[in-house]
């Protein structure tokens, strides 16, 4: 469930959030992003750049200019590893584009001060300082937080939340027929991360502190629409409603008055296209703003308590996730896996934050 509202000043707000995020952009990586600078009650203390859907250069050239756009060009950019523990890496250019944002494109503001900072350390270092206030967003292969682990092993206890959008559990995968694609590039991160909270778990970890698993499961009914940038366009106020439909010619791009809009567009349009060459139809799985959302307190969803481990020797299975929700492991709940959630209200929800953010940036250019 959404976090309580609370009432200051006669007006109703959103507790506040400290969140570190560490992604891999990545068209839904840029929705996630995108609002999660829509809401006020949410600070990001830092962004992390993992390698995934693109090499981690690009995915940190790809934050920066999303930053900057969105009005939050002060938020430290930082990267960490640039492979996967032990395999090679694979990107996805036909998922997400050669620069992983489909067609969408923003000049690169570089931020050379964050560049030389290291993204782990930094993690440690925040948690440290700032024991049970800090949330972790992770919508990236599971690297850069099992190297953390590694380094700090009472992370667990020291992070308030940790919400992680990876893995298929009853669902077919989306990169292998069992496997999603965050926890296929890195599998034996995500079973390192996993096998932490497992040993976290049998010293005592509060089970409020195990991580929030959205998987494939839920993360597909967010399944979005075309007429979802025509809805945004409208709450914008454009000049012109903004109309993406499956007839028009591949790679046509917006001519949006605001310059949110025509960005998003851009973006998402390259995803419709690449889920109908896949006989999915003409729309766009958004997992990360789900996760985003679950990790912002402002999304609707019920969780059930699972012990959670990944396939790294089986060449059929690898990458896959599994999880124990009767414990017949016998070892504790590592996870607490969403299970329910509220599509609708979720997108309802996302026009009119990035609606705001839009018409802001709009007035203030």
């Amino acid at each position: 469930m959404p976090e309580k509202l609370i009432a200051a000043d006669g007006a109703e707000q959103w507790p506040p959030i400290r969140l570190l995020i560490d992604n891999d952009t990545g068209i839904d990586d840029a929705l996630a992003l995108a609002y999660l600078c829509a809401c006020d009650h949410v600070k990001i203390e830092a962004l992390t750049s993992t390698p995934g859907n693109v090499d981690v250069e690009q995915v940190a050239a790809n934050n920066r200019a999303l930053l900057a756009l969105c009005g939050r060009p002060e938020v430290p950019v930082l990267i960490g590893v640039r492979e996967p523990l032990q395999i090679p890496l694979v990107t996805t250019p036909e998922t997400h584009g050669p620069q992983g944002v489909g067609h969408a494109t923003l000049p690169d503001p570089m931020s050379p001060v964050s560049m030389d900072l290291d993204a782990i350390d930094y993690w440690i270092e925040a948690a440290r300082a700032n024991p049970g206030e800090l949330t972790v967003l992770l919508s990236a292969p599971l690297t850069n937080f099992a190297l953390a682990l590694r380094r700090e092993p009472r992370l667990p206890w020291l992070l308030r939340k940790v919400v992680i959008m990876g893995g298929a559990f009853y669902y077919q995968g989306n990169t292998t027929p069992t496997a999603e694609w965050n926890t296929h590039v890195d599998p034996h991160a995500a079973k390192e991360v996993f096998a932490a909270y497992t040993a976290a778990a049998e010293q005592g970890l509060d089970s409020s502190k195990l991580p929030i698993v959205c998987s494939l499961d839920t993360t597909e009914r967010f399944e979005m629409q075309p007429d979802f940038l025509t809805r945004l366009s409208i709450e914008v106020g454009c000049a012109e409603s903004e109309i993406v439909q499956a007839s028009d010619p591949e790679g046509t791009l917006s001519k949006s008055s605001n310059q949110l809009v025509r960005y998003l567009s851009d973006a998402l349009r390259f995803y419709f296209e690449f889920h109908r060459q896949y006989d999915q139809g003409y729309i766009a799985h958004v997992h990360d703003f789900f996760a985003a959302g679950v990790a912002a307190g402002t999304l609707d969803y019920e969780t059930r308590p699972a012990t959670v481990d990944v396939e790294t020797d089986s060449p059929l299975l690898f990458g896959t996730t599994v999880a124990d929700f009767r414990g017949l492991w016998g070892k504790p709940a590592n996870a607490q896996v969403v299970v329910a959630n509220d599509p609708e209200a979720g997108f309802a929800e996302l026009v009119q934050r990035l609606g705001a953010l839009a018409r802001k940036l709009n007035e203030n250019s």
